[in-house]
């Protein structure tokens, strides 16, 4: 076998086994906290820029 085979190899039995001990509950609860913590830093960024905006203009 050539290097790379063994790395293909290697890197597929790691998916393999790493996908069938993740349930589709957990998948689903990760993509919902990305999304509120993408929701959480976009207000947060956008406040802080409006509290800047208000603080320069005084």
């Amino acid at each position: 076998m050539k290097a790379n085979d063994m790395r293909v190899a290697a890197l597929g039995g790691t998916l393999c086994s790493v996908w069938a001990s993740i349930s589709f509950g957990e998948i689903i609860q990760t993509i919902l906290m990305a999304m509120l913590g993408t929701i959480v830093s976009f207000a947060t960024g956008h406040l802080l820029g409006c509290l800047r905006r208000k603080w320069r203009k005084k």
